[in-house]
């Protein structure tokens, strides 16, 4: 099927390339979607669908009762330990001697590059315009649960993670679900693996490329003007090629620079503008409280709010989709626990810090519009909250953004371009540790699947591929039904990891190296 689809796609590429035929380049791309859409359509149907009679759909149900679990069965482990993670982030704790290929700050920020991202920036403006301030309260709650189930799988990821001679790793929830199982004498731990990494590298090549590419292509499009999609799609090809041919360390080096950099500059903007309104955040925190509960007149009213917040949280953080685990396995520790303390700072500073900024930006500016007389946002016919320009996602942002800085939404779509590049990069890792991992490991292997990591980036800007992107997204999820399943079955091996940890730092065997 995706040879077809790479056949189709480089065809209307070629089309654009000449400038001849741009309307069969279009056909092109509309049988590609009619094909995709009737044979995977019912995938896409079946991960997304929503429990009946509602509107919240099952899979974010899944995740947000994982993270529940998670939370309760390790005691609430992300306030337990949030202090001591900080602690090794800085490096506090580091041996250079030890087994990986990377930092643990720099594991974080490769796993960073992989969420933040769009999630942040449109899709807290899909959450709010849907659901009102209150979506806010929710979206907080998920991903402040959502840090335990990162910690369970990032511990595992290191704990089974494979150490080669030549001093890389391979890890994440194909290895974990494999030994682990084994380990523990369960079945079925070998095919939950597989099917992890066919779902990974499905998800790799579509929401971790061909959607981040079509996106940064259509924003800088909506700057300098339009032009041919491929353009940027080479553009882009050439320099994650060039990043990714070294790999995880040279990804590492190039994450550990980016993902500041965006992150301080996206969280900067936000905080100005919130001081600048300094006399509405009382407000705002108010209207954010008071709409959890009652919704505001928004539709669905606070079960509206509710579903919009948990589900923005579980697509932006990826809590329990285990694509976080391949990055984190990469450390340098021979503490497994080690790094799943570390994990469950990344839904924090992805969904309590940057995806609040983004909506207490949103709700201050005044894009929302409210009833003047009864103070409840005016809902459009189609569910949404009307705003002030008629706007909504990415463009909701920006024009909250740019009603204190004209500029802002240069910057913006700096940062858009930036996010989608480093989500790149940090998925290109993903789909190559899963490919490795049904394939086998050597140089040959790992080229072939960067050449067409790289393919797919040309595809992803220059076509529109409305179903196969879907299909990417469920794929996506897809991971998470396996993985979570996984870590029900494995979380008392975290829990025998942990409380042989904290015994021995109590005792003071564990020792700061700097």
């Amino acid at each position: 099927m995706y040879r077809t689809i790479s056949r189709a796609a480089g065809a209307a590429a070629g089309l654009c390339l000449t400038g001849a035929a741009p309307a069969f380049a279009q056909s092109v791309d509309e049988t590609v979607n009619q094909i995709f859409a009737n044979s995977t359509g019912w995938f896409v149907s079946f991960i997304f669908s929503p429990f009946p009679g509602t509107s919240f759909p099952w899979i974010v149900a899944w995740l947000v009762i994982a993270a529940t679990v998670f939370t309760i069965y390790f005691v609430f482990i992300q306030f337990r330990a949030f202090g001591h993670a900080i602690s090794l982030v800085k490096g506090d704790y580091s041996d250079p001697n030890d087994a990986g290929e990377v930092s643990h700050f720099q594991a974080l920020a490769t796993a960073l590059s992989g969420t933040v991202g769009l999630g942040n920036i449109a899709g807290v403006a899909v959450a709010v315009g849907i659901g009102g301030p209150g979506a806010t309260f929710w979206m907080i709650l998920a991903g402040l649960m959502g840090m335990a189930t990162k910690f369970t799988e990032c511990t595992l990821g290191v704990k089974y993670r494979n150490e080669y001679e030549d001093g890389t790793v391979s890890g994440g929830p194909m290895y974990y679900l494999t030994k682990g199982f084994a380990e523990r004498g369960l079945p079925g731990g070998k095919i939950l693996a597989v099917m992890f990494s066919i779902f990974c590298i499905l998800g790799a090549l579509g929401g971790g490329n061909m959607f981040q590419a079509n996106q940064a292509h259509q924003q800088i499009s909506g700057i300098v003007g339009d032009y041919p999609g491929w353009i940027t799609g080479v553009i882009f090809a050439l320099v994650v090629f060039a990043v990714i041919v070294g790999g995880l360390k040279s990804i590492a080096r190039v994450t550990e620079k980016v993902v500041p950099f965006m992150g301080v500059t996206y969280v900067l903007a936000a905080l100005v503008i919130i001081i600048m309104n300094a006399d509405m955040i009382r407000w705002a925190f108010g209207q954010i409280f008071q709409g959890a509960f009652t919704g505001l007149g928004v539709a669905g009213g606070m079960v509206g709010a509710l579903i919009q917040g948990f589900k923005r949280a579980a697509f932006s953080n990826e809590a329990g989709v285990g694509s976080a685990a391949i990055a984190h396995s990469a450390v340098r520790t021979k503490e497994p626990i080690t790094e799943g303390f570390v994990s469950l700072l990344e839904p924090f500073i992805d969904t309590v810090v940057i995806c609040t900024m983004t909506a207490l930006v949103i709700i201050i500016s005044g894009q929302l519009l409210t009833d003047p007389e009864t103070g409840l946002y005016l809902v459009g016919e189609s569910g949404m909250i009307q705003t002030a320009d008629g706007t909504s996602g990415v463009s909701l942002t920006s024009a909250a953004f740019a009603s204190a800085f004209g500029w802002f939404p240069y910057v913006l779509a700096l940062a858009v371009v930036l996010f989608a590049f480093s989500t790149m990069i940090s998925w290109s890792y993903y789909g190559l540790k899963a490919w490795t991992y049904l394939f086998g490991e050597g140089k040959n292997k790992e080229i072939v699947f960067k050449v067409i990591f790289c393919i797919f980036v040309v595809i992803g800007a220059s076509a529109n591929l409305g179903p196969v992107i879907d299909f990417s997204d469920a794929a996506i999820f897809a991971m998470a039904v396996v993985n979570v399943l996984g870590l029900y079955f494995l979380m008392p091996i975290v829990r025998r990891e942990l409380h042989s940890y904290l015994e021995r730092l109590k005792a003071g065997e564990i020792k700061k190296f700097h």
